[in-house]
């Protein structure tokens, strides 16, 4: 049976938004365990159709999910809990790097992927191959099916020039992001629709020549090498 997002998941997602403390919680614990039953569901029929066609590392859909709790040790906002379901799918091997993404919110959901935070030595190593030659990137983001699907790449850039940069570099602009993402809005009639597991599993896959690219610089030096 193909598992779906159920309409009462997004119910419980808005009473928790307007009860979000640890009371109301504590009251409706077991209605969270069931609605996270079923997102866990979810989880392990994407992941059962993810193995298909890429390789990923989760053992079940249950270890893909984030947890609700919030860490307000740090945060103005001091509500316990989150309104989303969301999860990640990390691909295995140290060939194949980059990371699957969902977030199932009402009104706010969406797929993403790609390299949230990419390590200092990972970063810099991006940045040269851009730099040497981004026609292939290029490629990538105007391919007609990938464009309509992500439209341009997505994440935080810096203000000023990468250290060891040219500011008159013809790629500037590409050579400013240290977050390389992917995203893909959905309706909530998407989401609760009976084929939104078929789309996901389409999305993730459309991801794939842009995580291949990466997976293939942040694995090989500069002269193309393999370090793996």
């Amino acid at each position: 049976m193909t598992a779906k997002i159920s309409s009462s998941s997004f119910d419980f997602l808005k009473q928790l938004q307007k009860n979000n403390n640890r009371d109301w919680f504590a009251k409706h614990k077991d209605r969270y365990d069931q609605e996270l039953a079923q997102i866990a569901g979810f989880a392990d029929d994407l992941l059962e159709r993810m193995n298909k066609h890429d390789q990923i590392e989760n053992e079940s859909g249950k270890k893909c999910l984030y947890r609700i709790y919030r860490d307000t040790r740090f945060s103005k906002d001091k509500t316990p809990y989150k309104n989303h379901w969301s999860g990640n799918l990390r691909r295995a091997t140290k060939k194949l790097r980059g990371s699957y993404y969902f977030h199932i919110e009402p009104g706010k959901s969406f797929l993403g992927g790609g390299f949230w935070n990419p390590e200092p030595a990972d970063l810099k190593r991006i940045r040269e191959e851009i730099a040497y030659d981004a026609s292939e990137f290029h490629k990538i983001f105007n391919n007609k099916t990938f464009k309509s699907t992500f439209g341009t790449l997505k994440g935080e850039q810096i203000q000023t020039t990468p250290k060891g940069f040219d500011p008159k570099h013809p790629e500037i602009k590409l050579l400013r992001y240290k977050q390389f993402i992917l995203i893909r809005e959905f309706s909530d009639k998407e989401v609760l629709d009976a084929n939104f597991i078929k789309e996901v599993n389409e999305t993730f896959k459309r991801m794939r020549p842009f995580l291949n690219y990466m997976s293939e610089i942040l694995t090989s030096d500069v002269n193309g090498i393999s370090l793996v």
